[in-house]
């Protein structure tokens, strides 16, 4: 039998699968800490880290031997029966982020969803807001997902067009405007203010130092949910185990994925407080899959690396190098370097004779995989067990493939 190409393997999924993404022209069949293998063997850095669902490094052997174990035992009941490990993790989690109750879900956005149905819950429930009349507010440049809800609040044609109708009571206002915000908060229908501490997905946008805290405490004052999207800048992301705790804000409701399983697994919750938490009651919302017990096994494997690893600290060391060496290249092309903890862009100027694209055509040829967004951003998430001197070894082949482009 004739081996396999990467052209091959390509062509196969051109040709039977759904053409809703772009991949980058690599075929990638093996991966271990932060790097990954390419069906012809070629070794790489993986800068993207699966959009931080890598935090803990590909395979991580603690987390591989707590999905192995768990699955061997039990690993779908769905939720019509109870499961002798969900009870263990539900506590675990409630624990560590200092709530009173957790909802589990698979996926960051059936999360974001999750929590826009408990928002509106309390919004009836317990605010009094008049029945179907409750709004959210959300930003300019989100990204929570891509259900029919999600990309009804989103300001991104390539997200929301030919999608419609779409669900209603959004507002839309800027990204770090405090005053948008407040006036937005002053409609006494509004339920929620949901967030994402740095928006990701939109080219790593940093909000101004004390934007979060002041947000939360609008939304105290007027009496609305402080909601926090931590799918990708949570879980040590961004150089603390919340983005959040930066500032010190701790969310009415938080929303997380992406690392809660390192990769390992399909994995999301929400974390929220008894008032807000028990207005959904049985047979108001689940997932057969939500809180099975091998997603509880591995989520509490995956959350003990992040700490006995202490990756959030490592996160935050290897950040400021990367920023640092970064912005020392010279270059016109290059507008912007930003970013906190591990989770940095670099921004390319939209008219510079070279695209985002192209770079990381050149950055896969030199050993380094990276993904731009909105065309003229490349983001750089590494897993988070990086060390230092392979993270100089990376920057250096990533200045190399700068050079290389005549930038």
């Amino acid at each position: 039998m004739t081996k396999m190409t990467t052209r091959d393997y390509i062509e196969r999924e051109e040709k039977f699968g759904a053409h809703n993404y772009h991949p980058l022209p690599v075929v990638l069949e093996r991966g271990e800490g932060i790097f990954v293998w390419d069906v012809e063997g070629k070794q790489y850095f993986d800068f993207l880290a699966a959009y931080s669902a890598v935090n803990q490094g590909h395979c991580h052997p603690r987390i591989v031997k707590a999905l192995t174990d768990q699955a061997s035992k039990l690993a779908l009941t769905s939720r019509a029966f109870y499961n002798n490990i969900l009870g263990e993790w539900e506590e675990y989690m409630t624990r560590l982020f200092g709530y009173d109750r957790m909802l589990p879900m698979n996926s960051g956005a059936e999360a974001d969803e999750t929590a826009l149905k408990l928002c509106r819950k309390w919004a009836y429930k317990v605010k009094g807001i008049p029945r179907n009349e409750a709004k959210i507010v959300v930003c300019n440049g989100n990204f929570h997902g891509r259900t029919i809800t999600i990309v009804s609040m989103s300001s991104d044609p390539d997200s929301y067009n030919d999608y419609g109708p779409f669900t209603p009571g959004f507002i839309n206002i800027p990204y770090n405007d405090i005053e948008a915000l407040e006036m937005a908060l002053k409609d006494r229908n509004v339920a929620g203010f949901l967030v994402e501490p740095i928006q990701a997905e939109a080219g790593v946008y940093v909000p101004e130092d004390g934007y979060l805290k002041k947000a939360a405490e609008l939304c105290k004052k007027y009496n609305v949910l402080f909601i926090a999207d931590e799918v990708q800048t949570g879980l040590a992301r961004t150089g603390k185990m919340l983005a959040c705790d930066h500032e010190g804000v701790r969310p009415d409701i938080l929303v997380l994925g992406k690392a809660l399983s390192g990769g390992i697994y399909p994995v999301s919750c929400v974390l929220a407080d008894d008032e807000i938490m028990l207005t959904i009651k049985p047979g108001e919302h689940g997932s057969t899959y939500g809180g099975n017990p091998v997603a509880a096994a591995v989520s509490m494997s995956a959350l003990d690396v992040i700490k006995d690893e202490d990756l959030a600290g490592n996160a935050e060391k290897m950040g400021i190098i990367f920023r640092d060496e970064m912005q020392m290249v010279k270059s016109d092309m290059i507008t912007t370097v930003r970013g906190k903890g591990l989770l940095n862009a670099i921004a390319i100027r939209p008219d510079a004779p070279k695209t985002a694209w192209q770079i990381c055509l050149q950055m896969k040829e030199n050993g380094i995989i990276a993904k731009p967004t909105h065309e003229h951003i490349i983001r750089f998430t590494p897993p988070l067990v990086i060390n230092e001197s392979q993270l100089r070894e990376a920057i250096e082949r990533i200045k190399k493939s700068f050079r290389e482009m005549g930038i």
